[in-house]
């Protein structure tokens, strides 16, 4: 029996800090837990459902947040797939709701990492016991190396130009204008992306990630549960989840895990990429968001450069992706999933001003954990109004 169309989501909240040297992870996440509570017009008590995952949550981490919240939930989920983790706790949710293993589901992620001078991307980690990691982290690849790489390959390939990824920087930033909360407002133009230093080539430093603080969560339930709550439902039609690794031999670098998760999604929901009317998708280098683009159908193999160009992806194009500024610009404190998820919901809501997205009805939600070129996950969502 299909989720599709039974589960939503009822509330959200975004923590408006982006440095919050005086907040604790835990802190934040309380702090956002009460937030989506109150806008789904519930209460902890009312939880009886509670999955997180963090950078520094150890094995024990979702119980110790149940204890600093002072609940004690039947069902706990701590997936850990990077920074998709938390678009697929809102699949996990709904297949948990579906099975009668909870009612209502709180999904929370809280970070410092700016605060805490944490160097996201800088090195490739010791690999959780992977020995493949012995063959690659000693010798110098980072994380941005790694996407650098794949921005290599597709320039090779296809001969996108930086020019093009750089549109992405510039777009994400007319979005993050809107938006008060973001980090980074002042706009920027194809030149400035192209003159910011190189951090690994091709990727200049206007193509990569912010580091901020921040933190978000999600309040899912049942629709039937969802309509007699404060806020209008916004309604789960498909998901996907997926891995991709590097196989037993040279596996196809430009085709990603949001090749496989988007087709799932899709075909639950009964919908094609023509039907969106927005996205936000995980956005840690312009390389990333492009490549996403391609692999979940939007465009052909080769073609993002040229889908990306014109202002289709920017306020007012005939594709708005991450109206909020994405990690780009807006925040991104470490894992950002959740906030995919959140930008989202307010879209579907609507209501948001300047910065809302005519006529959306529609939405792609797509996370992207791990290291694209090596080991990574993706996790899409497809979600619509009531």
């Amino acid at each position: 029996m299909t989720i599709s169309g039974k589960i939503a989501v009822a509330g959200i909240y975004e923590h408006p800090t982006r440095f919050a040297p005086d907040k604790t992870d835990s802190l934040i996440m309380a702090e956002c837990a009460r937030g989506a509570l109150e806008d789904a017009g519930l209460s902890l008590s009312d939880v009886d459902g509670l999955f997180s995952a963090g950078i520094s949550m150890g094995p024990m981490g979702v119980v110790q947040l149940a204890e600093y919240l002072n609940i004690k939930p039947r069902h706990l989920d701590s997936t850990n797939i990077g920074g998709s983790s938390f678009v697929a706790h809102v699949s996990h949710a709904a297949a948990a709701i579906h099975a009668g293993l909870c009612e209502v589901a709180l999904i929370l992620y809280g970070s410092t990492a700016a605060s805490n001078s944490m160097a996201i991307g800088t090195g490739m980690g010791s690999g959780g016991g992977n020995p493949d990691a012995a063959f690659v982290s000693p010798y110098g690849m980072t994380t941005v190396g790694s996407y650098a790489l794949i921005a290599q390959r597709h320039m090779h390939l296809y001969g996108t130009r930086s020019e093009q990824l750089a549109e992405i920087a510039v777009a994400t930033r007319q979005h993050a204008a809107l938006n008060p909360n973001a980090k980074m407002q002042r706009p920027i133009t194809i030149e400035d992306v192209l003159e910011s230093r190189v951090i690994s080539s091709p990727l200049h430093l206007l193509d990569c990630c912010i580091i901020s603080d921040g933190g978000g969560a999600v309040v899912v339930t049942s629709l039937e549960r969802a309509r007699d709550l404060a806020q209008p439902p916004v309604i789960l039609r498909g998901c996907g989840e997926a891995v991709c690794h590097q196989e037993i031999g040279a596996p196809d670098l430009l085709t990603i895990a949001a090749h496989q998760s988007g087709q799932n999604a899709f075909s639950m929901a009964g919908l094609s990429p023509q039907e969106v009317d927005f996205c936000t998708i995980y956005d840690s280098f312009t390389i990333t968001l492009l490549a996403t683009l391609e692999n979940l159908g939007f465009c052909q193999p080769g073609e993002g450069g040229d889908f990306v160009s014109g202002g289709r992806i920017a306020p007012g194009g005939d594709l708005p992706i991450n109206p909020d500024g994405g990690g780009l610009s807006s925040n991104h404190p470490g894992m950002r999933g959740i906030f995919l998820v959140i930008e989202a919901v307010r879209q579907l809501r609507g209501g948001l001003g300047p910065r809302q997205v005519s006529g959306a009805q529609i939405g792609l939600v797509h996370g992207t954990g791990g290291t694209l070129g090596t080991m990574h996950s993706g996790a899409t969502l497809l979600l619509s109004k009531d």
